[in-house]
């Protein structure tokens, strides 16, 4: 083990989650780098495909069957769905806890899991121990926890929007909606043709209305603070944009409250939300590259309907920015260790 510090592998360290994940623990004081894998990519130095890391990052990429993830500590999951299942029952009887940054842990509901994602799940016996790491709402769980379902980036600005609402019982949850847009790094890095520069360019367009596999993350986690079955209308949107998600949340108050008390005392220990002064408006480039979720409460004309806008990175606290905060507190190190970047702007 590192001196006062873990030993953490990688698997599938190639996508944009897997270079995020690299450059936050590459300034982690507390963390070693023992192996990063990609099975096309094996051999290939890391700084080589990802040159912000020269000088930081000395790892070549290796292969899977051959990367010794039994003798880490933690294995952080940066693969597709359906990869994690495969390999996290040998790897949690080995002692190394896991984070899985994709979705094979997330929905509790197995069937359901199966039905959104289109496979048999391989590992349905650790979906009830996994913890759902959204760590505003479990970290006492996260602390303990082998295994850590890393949240989705939509349902990770959608589910704080919303909380405080929820918890204070003061909307109706029948009828609560999220839209929702983010920029194309969401999709992933791969070649698909509605991620060209000349088709998401200048063009912004809503897709899976009819229904989105977030859905049911989102309502799981929303049902769990409102303590009964809620009803969401969630529409995402495709931005041209590169990094970033904005959510407006809507929800009816059936009891009188103030609003802006209401979330700055629900999150006013939180070290990665951040609660607006009353008026603001959040803009996405406010938290391009940083942990941060940034939130601000509307009612407009004083009426009945509550405004919440949520705006995050989705490549950091909407993915392996809060995987690394999941981290810090399974192991106790500063909840904010590597992770207290400021925004870039502009």
């Amino acid at each position: 083990m590192a001196r006062n510090g873990i030993k953490v592998g990688i698997v599938g360290g190639t996508g944009y989650t897997g270079v995020e994940l690299l450059r936050l623990l590459a300034q982690h004081p507390h963390c070693e780098l023992r192996a990063i894998t990609s099975r096309k990519e094996a051999g290939l130095a890391v700084a080589e495909m990802f040159p912000n890391l020269r000088g930081r990052v000395s790892l070549k990429f290796s292969d899977p069957a051959a990367a010794d993830l039994a003798a880490c500590n933690l294995v952080f999951f940066a693969t597709p769905n359906g990869v994690a299942m495969e390999q996290a029952r040998a790897l949690v009887d080995a002692g190394v806890r896991i984070i899985d940054i994709a979705a094979d842990f997330r929905i509790r509901d197995v069937a359901l899991w199966e039905k959104w994602y289109g496979v048999k799940h391989a590992c349905p016996e650790l979906v009830a121990e996994a913890v759902y790491g959204l760590p505003e709402m479990h970290r006492e769980k996260i602390r303990e926890a082998r295994l850590v379902a890393n949240p989705g980036c939509y349902p990770t600005a959608v589910q704080l929007g919303f909380l405080p609402l929820l918890e204070a019982g003061i909307v109706d949850v029948d009828h609560l909606i999220a839209d929702a847009k983010s920029g194309v790094s969401g999709a992933g890095r791969k070649a698909e043709v509605h991620t060209l520069l000349a088709e998401a360019s200048d063009n912004f367009k809503a897709y899976g209305v009819p229904g989105h596999r977030h859905q049911p993350e989102i309502t799981q986690g929303l049902d769990r603070i409102a303590g009964r079955p809620v009803r969401l209308v969630f529409v995402p949107h495709l931005t041209p944009m590169i990094r970033g998600i904005h959510a407006t949340l809507y929800a009816r108050l059936t009891a009188e409250a103030d609003l802006q008390v209401l979330y700055e005392k629900r999150y006013g220990a939180e070290a990665f939300v951040d609660v607006l002064p009353a008026g603001s408006h959040p803009d996405t480039r406010s938290v391009r590259g940083a942990n941060y979720c940034r939130i601000a409460v509307h009612r407009p004309h004083g009426g009945d309907i509550v405004v919440v806008l949520s705006v995050i990175d989705n490549l950091v606290k909407g993915a392996s920015g809060q995987a690394v905060q999941n981290m810090n507190i399974m192991f106790g190190f500063p909840e904010t260790t590597a992770l207290e970047q400021l925004a870039l702007l502009p």
